[in-house]
């Protein structure tokens, strides 16, 4: 009998070193029972059933970890489902995904709704899903209850969140929902926009991107976060910033920290990618909330990143069908506001990353450690002994020309159509098995803890 069931043989891998730090090296990597149980040198003897032999232009990385994932089903299968999803992650080197409690009906506000979600992806999952609850008007009783049930925390909304059965939270419902999540050590996690501020603003209708822009104003952002960061002080409750896209926050961010907040950040790779200068009229497939900003925004997001400000990337996938993004008219004021990226987004940051003279390993921080770190998922996000064997076989160099029609996703709608990115996912393993995209579902269902 042989000592692994599989080995990978790497002259390059991001693997983690004992002190935490990743390095890249050439190794060998040894699997059994789904668990990585061994990392020796490159040619070391290899005593598995089977040795997986990287090619000299891939790289051996640990599977992504994607925390913030709009999957839809039940209830808006047609823009996304389990299925579609997962498939489309896999694809791109993700391994684990949370999915967010809209825009699905029911949304995950209760432990019966978690259930109804949990039967739902259960035979579709091709790889491992985890569950949000969310917090809304009225469900503070809920919240314990879904905490011991397994979900990974709560998200809120400051302002309507685009979806009626999802509504938002006054500053005292979010006090409130606060105080109850820090009883249990819960964390929350929060779209930071004012409601107030939006609402004075430039009206958002019509063709016009900069007309867009103005209705979301960074002021927004950094109003919605101060107030987050005073609560969690009131508090104590742990606090998340979703999709950060204002760079003027991130002093408000890096001060909450220094000040012992217990506080992280995150941002997405439309963020990271795109500049509302190149956003042309009528492009509504650039539409998301809050908004792609101005080309010396995306510099000093990228610098956050640098500086551990922002902690990680994730995609906040959030797919619809193609009518809802009304290109027949291209009003931003009408258009379904989200973006699709699950299959593309670790060649999108990558991409950029590279430019701006950033490692690969840099990437895995950001969109696997750091992303598995904040969740909890202690088996997940690095190459080291006693995790989970979720790895990508990844070639950093290799070019290619996005698609939409070409993609996993349910629908062909993407705002890196027609884009040309580097490094090119070309397989992805589950817990020691290669994730076969046409083949039977094989991921898990996660529970908190």
């Amino acid at each position: 009998m042989s000592a692994w069931d599989l080995a990978f043989r790497a002259r390059r891998a991001v693997v983690t070193a004992a002190d935490g730090s990743r390095i890249e090296t050439a190794c060998t990597v040894g699997v059994r029972d789904g668990r990585i149980v061994a990392v020796v040198g490159h040619d070391d003897p290899a005593d598995a059933d089977v040795v997986v032999d990287l090619a000299d232009d891939e790289v051996l990385l640990p599977g992504l970890v994607d925390t913030h994932v709009h999957v839809n089903e039940p209830g808006r299968t047609e823009w996304e489902g389990f299925a579609s999803a997962t498939t489309a992650a896999a694809a791109g080197g993700i391994t684990t995904l949370i999915d967010m409690p809209l825009n699905s009906i029911p949304s995950t506000v209760s432990t019966d709704a978690l259930d109804v979600k949990r039967a739902v992806a259960e035979p579709k999952a091709r790889i491992d899903v985890g569950f949000w609850g969310g917090a809304v008007p009225g469900n503070v009783p809920d919240l314990r209850a879904m905490h011991e049930a397994g979900v990974f925390g709560f998200k809120c909304f400051l302002l309507h969140s685009g979806v009626d059965e999802f509504p938002p939270l006054s500053p005292d419902e979010l006090e409130e929902a606060m105080r109850e999540i820090a009883s249990f050590d819960g964390l929350l996690i929060v779209h930071a926009e004012d409601a107030q501020i939006i609402a004075d603003s430039e009206n958002a209708g019509g063709r016009d991107y900069a007309g867009f822009l103005a209705s979301r104003p960074r002021a927004a952002e950094n109003t919605a976060i101060a107030d987050v960061i005073a609560a969690s002080q009131r508090t104590g409750c742990r606090v998340h910033i979703l999709h950060l896209s204002s760079a003027d926050a991130v002093p408000l961010v890096a001060a909450a920290k220094k000040d012992g907040v217990r506080i992280t950040a995150e941002t997405c790779p439309h963020y990271l990618s795109f500049a509302a200068e190149e956003i042309a009229d009528g492009a509504t497939q650039f539409k998301c909330c809050p908004p792609i900003r101005e080309a010396d925004n995306r510099d000093a997001l990228w610098q956050a990143l640098s500086d551990g400000v922002i902690d990680t990337v994730v995609t906040d996938h959030s797919p619809c069908t193609t009518e809802l993004k009304r290109f027949d008219i291209g009003d931003f004021g009408v258009a379904w506001g989200g973006i699709a990226s699950l299959q593309v987004s670790l060649a999108a940051v990558w991409s950029e990353a590279r430019r701006r003279g950033h490692s690969v390993a840099d990437v895995v921080g950001w969109m696997s450690a750091a992303t598995a770190a904040q969740v909890g998922l202690e088996t997940k996000g690095a190459i080291a002994v006693g995790k989970d064997a979720d790895l990508v076989v990844f070639a950093p160099d290799q070019e290619f020309v996005v698609h939409a029609e070409e993609l996993r996703h349910r629908n062909p709608v993407s705002a890196y159509d027609d884009r040309a990115v580097t490094g090119c996912v070309r397989s992805t393993w589950l817990a020691g098995r290669r994730v076969d995209l046409d083949g039977p579902a094989q991921g898990r269902l996660l529970t908190r803890g």
